[in-house]
């Protein structure tokens, strides 16, 4: 480790020295407490002093004959005594309640996933679908809230199912190990530990080596805002306030959690180093950073001005992460109005790849829970999102935020009763795969499920047996299908020549249509698309009345129905035919209802789709 480096807050490797660094030999364990007057190794009762080493401020200890499993916490003695606290930099803990740290060998694990990861590049102009997903309430083994599937099981059992469901990237919720199921992982102790719910380090590295294995991306929730305040995490780790602020106004945040000091360079070093430890150790294909907007301003709140400090923390985290791990993706969990998120640090940005659009999440949403009868007040709601969608490069999540607390389901939030809320969200997800944009789809959302997001109960499996939820699924994988085969949809998110509206003033209809071309990041149309469509079309009526509309297509060519939300199969009400239309004839547009074209001559195959 280069301690220069750890002070000033550029080290991205302190994992590499600190911690307890397993050999069947010996293992050699090292703290960071600058304040404390001594500290002891304790192992199954007994406690070996360790020996003060560098400059005073770290402490060391080998021991022979620890065996990988070998439960450990240390004695940090201060003026008012000592406390026993986990390793901050441990690579495993024990499961909640009990929280002492855990030798894990993180090198015996040998990944097979050279070739996905050397092909990893740059997703500005690639699809990028993301599943969401709680890992313990995907599937249970049983109804008992805290009996969960292994990461192995779960590879089993997750791999199909992506592959099934046209989704080409995973995003977990935080698996950094924390003590209440509740927080959800959003509120740590262990940040170099892999939960103890579903196993061990080398369990989770089996499981993204087996999602490479099958062109999955694996992203990881990553917080670096705020920790939990169990007595033997962070807090007051060394006697004093080493890693959260002094002062309780900015130093304990809305959830009760201390808040990170980002100007100290210690802290800084250490989630930069965590942040670096789950790319390089685990193959995660990126991070998901939450509540970016405490980074931003104190407290979250732009009336406190910015916090200089954290700002220029983001920055040099995200910049050696990029210099470290080619195609990695970041991005950034911010609902403020901060500029520049996405762009790179030449440019003065933050230096992040893309930026959750809760402006977009918002205002759609509220639009769908409006009765029909005032979207005509409420039109622009959908079109407002298009002013400002170039101003960052935007990923659209409907995320587990949305389905939880009393906010409903995304399918329980389309305004009527049962029989008119799936239309609605059919048609919803076509205009959202057709926005730009990135797309985040949380685990359930698939199914249409009805009942809120529980971490203790495992997803609703069994609405597929009921055609409306099973014809709504079907629905849900033709469409991302076509998403991840069809460049108009993804290739130019953000570039303005990437869309188009075809028709944004029909407010007394509540149609809506759009156009998306497949063009390259300077704008260009892309070349290599061969037979993927180089445009696609989509019409929309998002009133509860069937409308006449003449075909608004820019162009003489003909443009073929390629999926229709109301399909009979979907649980709709028009029959499946083959048809075309041309500029001006005449389109029956169902109520709730959306339609998707695609030029004549552009189509994507069967086979190709497949």
């Amino acid at each position: 480790m280069d301690f220069y480096n750890f002070y000033t807050g550029h080290e991205f490797e302190a994992y590499e020295f600190l911690g307890a660094h397993y050999s069947k030999e010996a293992t050699v364990f090292r703290v960071f407490a600058p304040s404390a007057r001594g500290v002891g190794l304790l192992i199954s009762g007994v406690e070996y002093p360790m020996t003060k080493i560098y400059n005073g401020h770290f402490y060391e200890i080998t021991l022979p004959d620890i065996k990988e499993g070998t439960c450990y916490e240390y004695r940090v003695y201060s003026g008012s005594g000592y406390t026993d606290h986990a390793d901050p930099y441990g690579f495993g803990m024990e499961l909640r309640p009990a929280h002492c740290s855990v030798v894990r060998d993180i090198n015996s694990y040998r990944f097979h996933d050279q070739n996905y990861m050397k092909s990893r590049r740059d997703t500005k102009e690639r699809p990028v679908n993301i599943y969401e997903m709680h890992l313990g309430s995907f599937r249970k083994p049983s109804d008992k809230a805290d009996d969960w599937y292994s990461y192995g099981e779960i590879a089993d059992l997750l791999t199909p199912y992506l592959l099934e469901s046209g989704y080409n990237y995973v995003e977990f919720m935080p698996l950094c190990e924390y003590p209440c199921d509740e927080s959800w992982g959003y509120q740590n102790t262990g940040f170099f530990a892999p939960t103890a719910r579903y196993g061990t380090a080398g369990e989770l590295q089996e499981l993204i080596d087996k999602l490479h294995q099958n062109n999955i991306g694996v992203l990881l929730d990553f917080v670096c805002v705020h920790f939990a305040v169990d007595s033997y995490g962070l807090m007051r780790f060394d006697g004093s306030q080493l890693y959260e602020y002094p002062n309780s106004d900015v130093g304990v945040s809305e959830w009760g959690s201390c808040n990170f000091m980002h100007s100290r360079g210690e802290v800084r070093s250490f989630l930069q180093s965590a942040a670096n430890y789950w790319l390089k150790e685990y193959h995660f294909d990126g991070l998901r950073v939450d509540a970016i907007s405490r980074i931003i301003y104190w407290q979250g709140d732009e009336r406190r001005g910015e916090n200089k400090n954290a700002i220029d923390f983001i920055k040099v985290m995200n910049g050696g992460l990029k210099e470290r791990h080619a195609g990695c993706i970041l991005a950034a969990e911010d609902s403020t109005n901060y500029p520049n998120v996405t762009r790179s640090l030449g440019e003065g940005g933050l230096g992040f790849d893309y930026k959750w659009n809760m402006g977009w999440m918002n205002d759609t949403l509220e639009y769908f829970r409006t009765a029909p009868e005032y979207r005509t007040r409420d039109y622009h709601k959908l079109t407002f999102s298009m002013m400002y969608a170039y101003n960052e490069d935007y990923l659209l999540p409907f995320s587990h935020d949305e389905v939880v607390h009393g906010k409903a389901t995304i399918t329980q939030k389309m305004s009527g009763y049962y029989e008119d809320k799936f239309p609605q969200a059919r048609a919803l997800y076509l205009y959202m795969m057709l926005h730009p944009g990135k797309k985040l789809n949380f685990m359930g959302n698939e199914i249409g499920q009805l009942r809120e997001w529980d971490e203790k109960r495992e997803q609703d499996w069994e609405l597929r047996k009921y055609p409306m939820h099973d014809s709504f699924y079907h629905f849900i994988v033709e469409l991302n299908q076509y998403y991840l085969t069809m460049p108009a949809f993804y290739s130019g998110d953000y570039v303005r020549e990437g869309f188009l509206w075809l028709d944004c003033h029909r407010e007394s209809d509540c149609i809506y249509a759009i156009q998306r071309n497949a063009c390259g990041k300077d704008g260009e149309r892309d070349k290599e698309a061969g037979k993927a469509a180089e445009a696609i079309c989509g019409i929309f009526n998002f009133s509860k009345e069937a409308k006449q509309y003449p075909a608004p297509f820019i162009d003489d060519a003909k443009y073929r129905v390629l999926l229709n939300t109301d399909w009979e199969r979907f649980s709709g009400g028009t029959k499946e035919e083959a048809e075309s239309y041309s500029k001006g004839e005449i389109i029956l547009l169902p109520p709730y209802s959306g339609i998707l074209f695609c030029r004549v001559g552009d189509e994507v195959t069967e086979k190709e789709q497949q």
